[in-house]
């Protein structure tokens, strides 16, 4: 099987497993999964969450999602616990097909390694 292959086979099983777990069936998107991510590497889970922390939660996620590609480096936790990440090398210029795919990957590895997917 190619390499597209087995990915996409895998994001699959990530999408409907995730979504069979946290959204009753309904299928979740991409963003959906990132959002997850980023309240998993937060750890604050009952908590309720403005406009613009969701948004920095994604933003833990894509820089947690990315720092295995050399894009970013743990840097430290501020007082209330958010982690914080420095840019190690710009992200490339990268089509939205060509940036999905990118997303797709990091998470199936990220779910791979916490080893909620195999």
């Amino acid at each position: 099987m190619s390499r597209d292959a087995v990915l996409k086979e895998r994001w699959v099983a990530l999408v409907q497993k995730l979504s069979h777990q946290f959204a009753d069936g309904d299928v979740l998107d991409l963003d959906g999964i990132i959002y997850l991510v980023g309240l998993q590497e937060l750890g604050q889970y009952h908590k309720s969450y403005k406009k613009d922390e969701k948004v920095n939660l994604m933003h833990i996620a894509i820089c947690r999602l990315l720092e295995p590609y050399g894009f970013y480096e743990f840097d430290y936790f501020d007082p209330e616990g958010w982690p914080h990440y420095k840019v190690k090398e710009q992200l490339p210029n990268l089509k939205a097909g060509e940036q999905s795919i990118l997303m797709k990957e990091a998470l199936v590895n990220y779910f791979m390694e916490k080893e909620y997917i195999n």
